[in-house]
């Protein structure tokens, strides 16, 4: 009998038709009218490695494999269709879920799961180096052109503007952050008595916090323009994406102001806050004592950065200490 004929995975079909599109191309199976037809509607982008690739002038099918470009390409009005995971969290961060929409969860920060994402058949795949899925470039480039966005660490500013380049919304992205600059200057007029306050961001996590939000990332740089203070321990670039602080240097958290997230939306933050009241030395906490503990939806303040997520560090920001 014949054998049954192998069914192929969608990663291996996507990687196929590649390889009998570049064997096509090579015969000359395409006259000149499209040659000139695909080069109409391509163009040639720089990635944050330097590397060259041609994406669509207009794509239709976009995957974004972390948090910074589903935020950039939401903020710009771009729907992907298929993205990551938040961190820690099982689908979209929750503080971009309502706007993803109906767009696909094929990845997790750890990874991307390349069969779901082949099968999408994306035009574009935008992602960058806070994700796991950095390690096979190679292989997301056999399924659609890839570009990598921005370095670890690079200024959400930057990496925004590099992802709406590449969406062809570079202008759209200038004007955003005009608007956003501009907010920010009105709300740092009425800080009155907490103009250059001390404040102190954490995330509360296993029955201790963890430092977050230092350096040039979404939250540190938008507390720096409205010219608060950090404690000591929360000035410099952070060593990585947290970092924890043990209970018997919680006195280091204390501030004018401290705003309190965990991994998850601001239900997560109450629970979390409940749990940090029952820590004696919490109590003691002045920012505590005054009243003056904030406690934020942690899936943007936590998150690797964006124009959102930057957006709801100031209006949380605006609504504790603006008068």
């Amino acid at each position: 009998m014949p054998r049954p004929a192998r069914r192929l995975t969608p990663t291996a079909a996507a990687l196929a038709g590649a390889l009998v599109l570049t064997l096509t191309g090579c015969g000359g199976g395409k006259d000149d009218a499209s040659d000139k037809a695909d080069a109409a509607d391509t163009r040639t982008v720089t990635d944050a490695n330097g590397k060259s690739v041609d994406v669509p002038r207009h794509p239709k099918k976009v995957v974004t494999l972390s948090e910074p470009t589903l935020d950039a390409a939401l903020a710009l009005g771009v729907h992907p269709i298929g993205t990551t995971a938040g961190r820690g969290q099982k689908g979209v961060s929750s503080y971009l879920a309502d706007r993803a929409g109906s767009a696909e969860t094929v990845a997790t920060v750890a990874e991307p799961d390349l069969e779901k994402l082949a099968a999408l058949e994306p035009d574009l795949i935008l992602l960058d180096e806070t994700v796991g899925a950095k390690r096979v470039l190679d292989k997301l480039s056999a399924i659609a052109p890839t570009v990598l966005t921005a370095k670890l660490n690079e200024d959400w500013r930057t990496s925004f503007t590099a992802t709406a380049d590449i969406l062809g919304k570079k202008t759209d992205a200038a004007g955003w952050l005009d608007d956003f600059d501009g907010e920010v200057a009105a709300a740092k007029k009425r800080l009155g008595a907490n103009e250059n306050a001390v404040t102190s961001v954490v995330r509360w996590q296993n029955g201790a916090p963890s430092v977050v939000g230092k350096g040039r990332g979404h939250v540190g740089s938008t507390l720096a323009a409205l010219g608060l203070k950090r404690p000591a321990g929360q000035r410099g670039e952070s060593a990585g994406h947290s970092e924890p602080v043990s209970l018997e240097k919680l006195p280091t958290i204390d501030g004018d102001w401290l705003f309190l997230g965990a991994l998850g939306d601001r239900t997560a933050g109450d629970k979390a806050y409940a749990e940090a009241k029952k820590v004696a030395n919490f109590t003691k906490l002045s920012a505590e004592k005054k009243g003056h503990v904030v406690v934020v939806d942690g899936s943007a303040w936590n998150s690797s950065g964006g124009p959102s997520a930057a957006r709801t560090v100031l209006d949380d920001v605006r609504d504790a200490l603006a008068k």
